[in-house]
């Protein structure tokens, strides 16, 4: 065996993922399995969910290609079978590494936990920039060698900034806008043109404690357990469809301050699992709910 086809074999093959949606019908798994095996592809994993009450189909396929293949040239292949089912679908490589946007006020919390998982490569992104209504965090993210960009945000000014996040994510190329307590309302125009594209958390379980200290609103009703919830914005304030959500048992001995504590952590892993299966192109759209494989 010669040194060319052992190098050949140890190659990796090239990874891909084929995420859909659709009406739910016979023949869509025999279709996207028959499609894959013609194109010389290797399904590596496979999960699909049928909804009874939406009457749609959702599938997200890990598969490899042995052979050189681009990703536009499966696309192109693949439109036929999307075009047939009516599918909403995508494919993408699998090590792509998805390019986002962080938008903050002042707290900092999941902006920090944020980018040092991005630094250590615990989520599959590139931050292309830092947003923010005020200055507080600029020295942090100057720290990781991102660039930062102060938007301040009056009455007078909301379109003017909302015209410039546009313009950044068009010229960067970013597919996601997190809200890592950003604390500006979006408006209806903003949240319509990067739907399914911005994800929030949000300092409680949706739709209780809405509005300004939670925690304390939480700490007069005595509960027992607080929680944090990751959703898609949508016009309708805090009621997009919820992608994740964490919870902490607390006793009646904790103050309002340790709530707020123990909720910045809460608030942190919820949010950077949401992003995480974003990029991981794990999140499908189910009207105004997801389905997230795992």
């Amino acid at each position: 065996m010669t040194d060319e086809s052992t190098r050949a074999q140890a190659a990796p093959a090239d990874q891909y993922v084929l995420t859909l949606s659709c009406p739910d019908k016979k023949g869509i798994v025999h279709a996207v399995s028959s499609y894959l095996f013609m194109t010389g592809c290797n399904i590596e994993d496979s999960q699909q969910f049928g909804d009874h009450d939406t009457g749609l189909f959702f599938m997200r396929v890990h598969f490899s290609a042995d052979a050189p293949v681009t990703v536009d040239k499966l696309r192109a292949s693949f439109a036929a079978i999307g075009d047939s089912f009516h599918m909403d679908w995508q494919i993408n490589r699998a090590d792509e590494r998805m390019r986002i946007v962080l938008m903050v006020s002042k707290f900092g919390h999941c902006l920090n936990d944020l980018l040092f998982r991005a630094r250590i490569g615990a989520l599959p992104v590139d931050i292309a920039a830092v947003v923010s209504n005020h200055t507080d965090f600029q020295e942090l993210v100057d720290s990781y060698h991102i660039p930062f960009h102060h938007i301040p945000v009056t009455k007078e000014t909301k379109a003017d900034a909302e015209a410039r996040l546009l313009d950044l994510v068009r010229e960067e190329n970013v597919e996601l806008v997190v809200l890592a307590r950003y604390m500006q309302v979006l408006s209806d125009d903003l949240c319509k043109q990067l739907s399914g594209r911005i994800i929030n958390i949000h300092h409680s379980f949706l739709p209780s404690f809405k509005g300004a200290k939670p925690y304390h609103q939480a700490h007069a009703r005595g509960v027992k357990l607080i929680g944090a919830t990751a959703h898609y914005v949508t016009a309708d304030l805090d009621e997009g469809p919820i992608i994740e959500q964490e919870v902490e048992r607390v006793g009646h001995d904790v103050t309002p301050d340790q709530l707020v504590a123990i909720g910045r952590d809460v608030e942190c892993q919820a949010l950077a699992r949401a992003v995480k299966w974003h990029a991981e192109r794990r999140i499908l759209l189910n009207g105004r709910r997801t389905v997230v494989f795992g």
